[in-house]
């Protein structure tokens, strides 16, 4: 397939006006994806890998491998059409197994062509399992990452809490670590969307394993530790641009997004300093990105702060979000039809979450 620059307009309405006025935007398209088990065949003894080797539970052999990399390579060249022909700029992932998994992902050939960048940072998840941004290079250039870790501990939750099973994030029970439960990093990366200074945190919170209830203080504090770095950023500069995305296992309406980071489901909602989540009116709609029990909802959203919600396109600002949903992401047959079509053991899937995007635009002046 031929590259397709950047160079295009779109023509967005303003109905404010009582005679409406077209004008051209320059456009990027910012996703996330969780990747669901993106691992390699190779058995790493530091992490809890085996049942995705040849000889393990899930059979995962280079076939199906190399089959979930194509998967993954087609939904990452066509998220955020028909509205942008370009793949994304910007791309957060998780439940990536090592930088290895992303180097073999960006040179298929859907995606090779967009000379993409990765930042990836191993973290303490006892499963191996890491988040990362993928950028294209031409438009984007970083200027500092770092992994921020969530420390948090099993003696944080009540006895009855305590005594819930947590499966996903593994608890390493010993005396010099203090019960600290071993979860993802958030992964804040600053640079330069073309000229413009933009930050990006890629986040992959504790998981509901073990129940809701019994875990949801671990997501809560995922939500502050967000809302200390996105203050931090705010502290540096009152109007900077930052972008928090990723698989919150949590839906908007949960402590985690509302209090612990504080969004807001509506731009008229949202203060100065304050946090905007598009994805609340998808999850009103009925829309969803996961389902469990023939329940769909939003746990992979893309949220921002006020600074990029203004009606001045003199710079990148916020148009409009969406889910993508294409018929070949849906199991259509069995006992999950209409569930997002995951790895069997006799196949590779796409993912078990369906991606998430948004589109930052500029007015380009005649």
């Amino acid at each position: 397939m031929r590259h397709i620059a950047l160079t295009f307009w779109i023509l967005f309405f303003f109905i404010n006006f009582s005679n409406a006025q077209s004008k051209k935007y320059k456009i990027h398209t910012v996703a996330f994806y969780n990747f669901e088990n993106l691992y390699d065949t190779v058995d790493d003894e530091f992490t809890n890998d085996d049942e995705w080797t040849p000889n393990g539970a899930q059979h995962w052999t280079i076939e199906k491998y190399q089959q979930k990399l194509k998967n993954l390579a087609r939904v990452l060249s066509e998220i955020g059409t028909p509205e942008n022909s370009n793949a994304p700029t910007l791309i957060g992932g998780a439940e990536i197994e090592n930088r290895e998994v992303l180097e073999d992902l960006i040179k298929e050939p859907k995606l090779q062509s967009l000379d993409l960048g990765i930042i990836h940072f191993d973290s303490p998840d006892k499963r191996g399992i890491d988040v990362a941004l993928l950028y294209q290079k031409k438009y984007f250039r970083p200027t500092s990452y770092s992994n921020i870790p969530l420390i948090i501990y099993k003696k944080e939750i009540s006895k009855r809490e305590e005594e819930a099973e947590v499966l996903d994030d593994e608890i390493e029970v010993k005396k010099e670590n203090k019960n600290r439960v071993f979860t993802r990093d958030q992964l804040l990366v600053s640079g330069f969307l073309e000229n413009e200074e933009i930050h990006i945190i890629i986040n992959h919170w504790p998981s509901r394993s073990g129940g809701e209830k019994a875990t949801s203080l671990f997501r809560e504090a995922a939500g502050k530790l967000n809302r200390r770095i996105i203050d931090s950023l705010q502290q540096i500069n009152p109007q900077a641009k930052v972008l928090t995305m990723g698989d919150f296992n949590d839906g908007p309406f949960n402590k985690s997004i509302k209090s612990g980071l504080g969004a807001k489901g509506t731009k008229v909602e949202v203060a100065e300093f304050g946090v905007f989540n598009p994805f609340e009116e998808l999850a009103n709609k009925g829309l969803g990105t996961i389902a469990y029990r023939d329940s769909w909802n939003v746990f992979d959203q893309i949220i921002m702060t006020e600074s990029l919600i203004k009606l001045d396109f003199s710079t990148f600002s916020f148009w409009k979000a969406g889910i993508f949903n294409k018929p070949y992401l849906i199991q259509n047959s069995g006992q999950y039809k209409g569930y997002p079509l995951r790895n069997t053991l006799t196949q590779a899937g796409f993912s078990d979450h369906l991606p998430v995007y948004v589109y930052l635009i500029k007015e380009v002046l005649r």
